[in-house]
């Protein structure tokens, strides 16, 4: 289990530039753990954003626990993200000073088997910028392709 990627926001890298990441901590129900160890969740719409006392993962589903009862969670609840001051401080000032955003890049177990959320500090790609990406990664998928053909 431990070091295991639950959920990876894939298209986070296409359409952000990512300036900076950050490892959080999320602040979660008993079934919410259970649900994720059975690799449950989506984060694609998914965004944090600071309200009143913290800052919180919004939009992120987690499935309900199967064998949960009645007390079961709800799968789209904010869920708070414990991260040093330090570093709520410096993101803050980054989300209102340079007009960037806060996404998750994955929800993962580390080598406690201590649920994590990797957000990255991104600002977001225009048209054309998501187009030279795509080149780049065609171009090196070919040269790894004539590469190999070489050998």
């Amino acid at each position: 289990m431990a070091g295991r990627t639950v959920a990876e926001n894939r298209k986070a890298r296409y359409n952000y530039f990512i300036n900076e990441e950050f490892e959080a901590g999320m602040m979660l129900l008993g079934t919410e753990v259970k649900s994720l160890r059975e690799g449950r969740a989506n984060i694609q719409e998914s965004y944090a954003s600071f309200e009143n006392d913290g800052l919180y993962l919004v939009n992120a589903h987690i499935a309900e626990y199967g064998h949960g009862n009645r007390n079961n969670h709800d799968p789209m609840r904010p869920r708070q993200l414990l991260l040093h001051k330090k570093e709520l401080s410096k993101i803050a000032a980054q989300l209102q000073r340079a007009g960037k955003t806060l996404i998750p890049l994955s929800v993962y177990f580390n080598d406690r088997g201590i649920a994590k959320v990797k957000v990255g500090l991104a600002s977001g790609k225009k048209q054309h910028d998501k187009r030279a990406t795509e080149k780049e990664r065609d171009w090196n998928r070919e040269k790894l392709r004539l590469l190999k053909d070489n050998q």
